[in-house]
């Protein structure tokens, strides 16, 4: 290999890093982490007012606190973290060096200006449009340009991470297929090009509109047109978290999917269908057809719905298969109740699984039926859901692997390991509760986008049930739970890079292996595994509980629909 003293290999792992690459990693990841808490002080100020109890801030500055809240953790925190995956699972994955590092370093330098820039504009007091920035309410230019650079640099880390593809099987730096992690990657970036050109398409003849060269914007278009940015980039992040799943899957227990192929093919429906699930915020809207919604909202969409469950399966799937072999084989969930749990790295992974499908997954159907979505889609129930797809689901499994990034990637040790061990907990529930209770405030009619649910003061004023208001009480309690998780993240993380000792050496995580395996899954007889010649049946009862808990959920919200309109 050319210019081998530009790589260094993890002598734990046996992970080769290209020192470009490695470099772009830790910049990305720790700007990330930067907006991390930049977003966490935001939610804890939006989460206060929103709780009727407290009510900390007034109209103008809960709408400013919203509109950087929401930027900064659904879009900059998140697609930050992105690039270092990419880069990772690219260059690092496949033994390979990163292509044109200075054209990365440009994508870099673009997104941090681009973000800052935004965040400038939404404190200057006139940008508090909200993350859908919905016209014909303006903002500032310097708001838009600011997204709009992001989104350009963000277009070149993903341009750089397919150049890398390419050089790596040019210079045959692995064998076969990519990795399933890489492809995985692959997805997301896929959806992330397709998601910019969306966010360019509108954005910039918005930016024109705010400076007066435009006349005007029309507003269903606008609509139409952002969420194409604005729902994809959520689906960048499920492509992206599922790949760390698998990652993580196989880190700290040397797992693979019972069938690559499958978990492939899941893996491609989302790259087809996903993104239509960006329909479900359009189906109060008039203008639109009845056809159009019908389809992306049931027969395209449950496509996207089945490649997820497959991911459900498969990832848990694996580990019980890869638990029972090392000889936790005794009943149904002994596999499970012997997985090392005092692990970050796993425990986080598997909360954010388990939240992501029970909360995120069976809402976002509910939420994506166009019958269903009438009762529900102006109401709390929205952010409820949102924060259990990106928050629980997303971002939980990110703090995972940033666990096993420091010693790895970062080397160093981890400080406060007690802190680490019972973070992923604090967060994680913190966060489900704090969905569920919005969800159930939603149900109970509490708008999303009002400061203030009591309407105090006003006119005509609104008494909602007494239970609607014991839920956003509930929400603000463990709202500020979760953010005690999230700051007890952002000091381990930044503790561990500036105090945490250095070391050569990275942790073996409750396996006898920490490798990622790269190649394709040896052929491994099953015989004598699991239950009545069930290979994980853990696994298939759990996802049996999932379907029960979404069939009865999802007629409960049928009958919520028909007590609508009684008939009488």
């Amino acid at each position: 290999m050319a210019n081998d003293n530009l790589f260094r290999v993890c002598p734990t792992t046996g992970l080769q890093f290209h020192k470009p690459a490695e470099a772009l990693m830790k910049a990305n990841a720790v700007v990330a982490v930067v907006i991390l808490l930049v977003g966490g002080v935001l939610a804890l100020l939006v989460t206060l007012t929103r709780w009727p109890a407290v009510h900390l801030l007034a109209a103008d500055q809960f709408y400013q606190a919203l509109t950087a809240h929401g930027i900064d953790m659904l879009i900059f925190w998140i697609i930050f973290f992105e690039m270092a995956v990419l880069y990772f699972t690219s260059s690092t994955l496949l033994r390979c060096r990163l292509a044109t590092p200075r054209w990365a370093w440009a994508g870099f330098a673009l997104m941090v200006i681009g973000a800052a820039w935004t965040n400038i504009a939404i404190l200057r007091g006139d940008s508090s449009v909200m993350m859908t920035s919905y016209v014909p309410m303006p903002a500032n230019p310097n708001f838009y340009l600011g997204l709009i650079l992001f989104a350009v640099g963000a277009l070149i880390g993903c341009f750089v991470f397919l150049g890398t593809l390419v050089i790596a099987r040019a210079e045959r730096t692995y064998e076969g297929s990519i990795p399933l992690v890489t492809f995985g990657a692959l997805t997301a970036a896929i959806i992330a090009i397709f998601t910019i050109a969306s966010g360019a398409i509108i954005l910039i003849p918005t930016w024109l509109w705010s400076v007066g060269y435009i006349s005007q914007i029309d507003p269903l278009m606008y609509r139409l047109v952002w969420w194409g940015m604005g729902h994809s980039s959520q689906q960048i992040n499920v492509s992206a978290h599922v790949a760390v799943w698998y990652a993580i899957a196989a880190i700290v227990f040397g797992a693979r999917p019972l069938s690559e192929k499958v978990s492939r093919s899941a893996f491609l429906l989302y790259i087809l269908f996903l993104q239509l699930a960006s329909a479900h915020h359009l189906l109060v809207d008039p203008g639109i057809s009845s056809e159009w919604k019908v389809f992306n909202t049931s027969y395209a969409m449950y496509l996207a719905v089945l490649a997820s469950m497959i991911h459900g399966l498969t990832v848990p799937g694996s580990i019980e298969v890869a638990q029972r072999e090392k000889g936790f084989n005794r009943g149904l969930f002994e596999w499970i109740r012997k997985a090392p749990w005092g692990n970050p790295v796993f425990s986080g992974m598997f909360l954010s699984l388990i939240g992501f499908g029970f909360l995120g997954g069976i809402s976002g159907v509910v939420m994506g039926t166009e019958q269903i979505n009438i009762i529900v889609h102006n109401t709390i129930y929205v952010p409820g859901h949102f924060h259990a797809t990106v928050v629980v689901g997303t971002t939980l499994a990110f703090m995972a692997l940033t666990y096993w990034l420091i010693p790895v990637l970062f080397r160093r040790e981890l400080i406060l390991k007690g802190w680490a061990k019972w973070q992923p907990y604090l967060f994680g529930i913190g966060m489900s509760v704090f969905s569920l209770a919005l969800m159930g405030a939603g149900t109970l009619g509490v708008s999303r986008r009002h400061w203030d649910m009591a309407f105090t003061g006003t006119a005509l004023g609104y008494e909602y049930p007494g239970s609607a208001y014991v839920m956003m009480g509930l929400m603000g309690i463990s709202g500020v739970i979760a953010v005690v998780g999230g700051v007890m993240f952002i000091v381990v993380v930044v503790g561990s890079l500036l105090f945490g000792r250095k070391t050569e050496e990275a942790p073996r995580y409750g396996s006898e292996t920490s490798v990622l395996p790269l190649g394709p899954a040896p052929r491994t007889d099953h015989s004598g595994l699991g239950v009545k010649g069930f290979v994980a049946p853990g696994t298939f009862v759990f996802a049996l509980v999932f379907l029960t808990i979404f069939v009865v959920y999802y007629f409960i919200n049928w009958k919520y629909l028909a007590a609508v309109w009684p008939m009488s």
